[in-house]
């Protein structure tokens, strides 16, 4: 039989998350290859240049999918957080598995919490959604930038460059390291990026065998909550460097399964904030939960624009372009951020 090739980024946490994807399709009898790609983001992330300010979004995505439109490889497997919300021609979502728990979690030097480490202390994170809810909740922690793999991240904290740093949960459960968390943050704290915690399975879109062998890993549940949270991230035009968090979930309803869905779009500094929740009926064929789901997140981020969420997404998108050589020094200030 012929081995499927799935196309992988090179870190542990992507093999990971691909070993997964290809332990479930040996389940159902297919044998499979892992064939690795690095990406730009891999490239950038080596070099420790920041993502925030980027010019486009899917930096981790782009060579996955080229080299599937190549017929170098047969499927992909993302962290479906990663994902640009636009569609790419020729490319197919084929799946969402099963997907972890989407909360971000602290890890501190000394067993702390963020509201136990001392003022001052150095919290690091290669995010602006996480940077902007933590300073809103007022602890007074130093942010800073970090990019690496979780082996380099973790390991600042032993090195005593960091207090603390903070990471996703799924990351860590995946590769087996959730005994080193310290705190599990509450979503009401904050809320975690659009997708976080799911899997993104991607084949073309005219391979049908692929399409209806993959389609057997999708799990109806996460499918339509991630499609709600990216439909809200693309409704407020936000890549997934801004800062935008949602959260929806599946619940029993009187009358049926419903989606519950939260959502929050800060300023880079937390000091401004819409916060919004909706819920919506699923009905009962799980085949059209993702278009419910998508309405939902459309509808909800529609909501957030009108209640200002307009002018946050303008501030946000006028201190990340990147400046015109005849500018103003006031719009070349722009282009400096506190990640």
């Amino acid at each position: 039989m012929t081995r499927l090739r799935i196309g992988t980024r090179r870190s542990l946490l992507a093999t990971t998350q691909s070993g997964h994807v290809a332990d479930a399709l040996a389940a159902l009898g297919t044998p499979t290859e892992l064939v690795e790609i690095t990406t730009d983001g891999d490239r950038s992330q080596a070099s420790g240049v920041s993502l925030v300010g980027a010019p486009s979004t899917g930096v981790f995505v782009s060579a996955l999918r080229d080299a599937l439109l190549a017929g170098e490889v047969d499927v992909a497997v993302h962290s479906l957080k990663d994902l640009p919300t636009y569609a790419t021609e020729g490319i197919a979502l084929a799946a969402v598995p099963p997907r972890e728990d989407p909360r971000d979690v602290v890890v501190a030097r000394d067993g702390l919490t963020l509201g136990e480490l001392p003022q001052g202390s150095k919290v690091a994170t290669g995010s602006p959604r996480r940077v902007a809810q933590i300073e809103a909740l007022g602890l007074g922690v130093e942010l800073v930038a970090v990019r690496g793999n979780v082996d380099t991240r973790i390991g600042r904290i032993a090195e005593g460059t960091y207090d603390a740093v903070v990471l996703a949960r799924a990351g860590l459960a995946r590769l087996g390291r959730l005994d080193e968390v310290t705190e599990v943050l509450d979503p009401l704290q904050v809320l975690p990026a659009p997708g976080q915690g799911a899997l993104a399975v991607e084949c073309r879109a005219d391979d049908t065998a692929t399409l209806a062998l993959l389609a057997r890993l999708d799990d109806p549940a996460s499918h339509a909550a991630v499609a709600a949270e990216r439909t809200l991230m693309a409704t407020l035009e936000g890549g997934c460097a801004a800062p935008i968090g949602a959260l929806a979930e599946v619940a029993e309803g009187e009358d049926g399964p419903e989606l519950w869905l939260r959502a929050v779009v800060l300023s880079e500094d937390g000091a401004l904030a819409v916060r919004r929740s909706a819920s919506a009926e699923l009905g009962t064929d799980p085949t059209s939960w993702p278009e419910a789901a998508a309405k939902l997140g459309g509808d909800l981020g529609a909501e957030m624009l009108a209640d200002g969420g307009d002018e946050l997404m303008a501030q946000l998108r006028d201190q990340s372009r990147t400046p015109e050589p005849n500018d103003p020094p006031s719009a070349r200030s722009a282009e400096v951020h506190n990640p």
